[in-house]
């Protein structure tokens, strides 16, 4: 019971990264129609600005200030892909609204030039993201059952980013004008919005957000070119079984996919549970196309 115990926990520290990583391709997906096959390599960017930071305070910062590192990693990552993301927007990604296929075809060719530069700065090879002592060990519940302190972190790193994310969607006048956005574009338009900011801005969060997840995925293993590749996949799915634009969704499909693909991993193997999680998400999208949730629309037919 407490190694099935444990498998469960494990799989909720997963659903949590998965959760912020599909957090900003929902939004970005539910505001823009935007298919941003790059998002992986904007996760990954995210991983390697926090071995940099490590770097930077390993030379700099002296015994004392080291295990400070990680905490200066998260905004360090957050700015830098946010940033990353809305060059990405006003130079690209802006002129493919309404062409979908043209917009797989040209980010995916991004996430290969993305790749290509890591491996080129950083090397093939994957390199390893020391953990500060504060997150070393965990907390020991009962019998055997420990729950190590990093994915308690990671835990706790994504409910203050899902808070954060839902006060400045429904608490701030910009996030209002993101929403009205979302529900209908011509509408807010005609209200005197200003629909390009707002999808630049939209498209730096999402892009900030995927690079918070890159943080938090240090704390699991090394990191390498491909980390976010890895994790492309079961993103997009977590944002098509939760509901395009939705918060609740993207945290339900999130824990529907972690915890079930943990399960299934531990009742079967990896790659059959893997398959398992797939063929059940399929049978889902089956009957309920639309996903758990589904952002309302005032836009009219015809």
């Amino acid at each position: 019971m407490s190694i099935y115990l444990m498998q469960i926990f494990n799989g909720i520290s997963v659903s949590s990264i998965l959760m912020l990583a599909a957090l900003g391709l929902a939004i970005i997906f539910g505001l823009m129609k935007i298919i941003n096959m790059a998002h992986g390599e904007l996760i990954m960017i995210g991983a390697y600005m926090t071995y940099l930071t490590q770097k930077v305070f390993e030379a700099y910062g002296g015994s004392g200030l080291f295990s400070l590192y990680f905490i200066a990693a998260i905004p360090a990552a957050f700015l830098t892909t946010a940033l990353i993301g809305y060059v990405l927007e006003v130079t690209i990604i802006k002129r493919l609204y309404g062409r979908i296929i043209d917009s797989i075809l040209a980010t995916w060719g991004v996430s290969l030039i993305l790749q290509q530069l890591a491996r080129s700065i950083f090397g093939a090879p994957n390199v390893e993201v020391k953990s500060p002592l504060w997150l070393n060990g965990g907390l020991l519940l009962m019998g055997n059952l420990q729950l190590p302190y990093k994915r308690l972190f990671i835990i706790l790193l994504v409910t203050v980013c899902i808070i954060g994310v839902y006060w400045f969607l429904y608490r701030t006048a910009t996030g209002r004008r993101v929403r009205a956005v979302m529900q209908n574009r011509s509408m807010a338009e005609s209200l005197g919005i200003n629909t390009r900011r707002i999808d630049a801005l939209t498209f730096a969060l999402g892009s900030g957000l995927a690079g918070i997840a890159g943080c938090a995925l240090t704390l699991l293993g090394s990191i390498g070119p491909t980390l976010g590749t890895n994790y492309l996949v079961d993103t997009f799915m977590v944002v098509v079984l939760g509901g395009v634009g939705r918060i609740v969704g993207t945290i339900a499909g999130a824990f529907t996919i972690g915890i079930g693909s943990t399960s299934l991993e531990f009742l079967t193997n990896a790659s059959l549970g893997k398959v398992l999680m797939f063929l059940l998400v399929i049978l889902f999208l089956q009957w309920k196309p639309q996903g758990l949730f589904t952002i309302s629309s005032r836009e009219l037919d015809g």
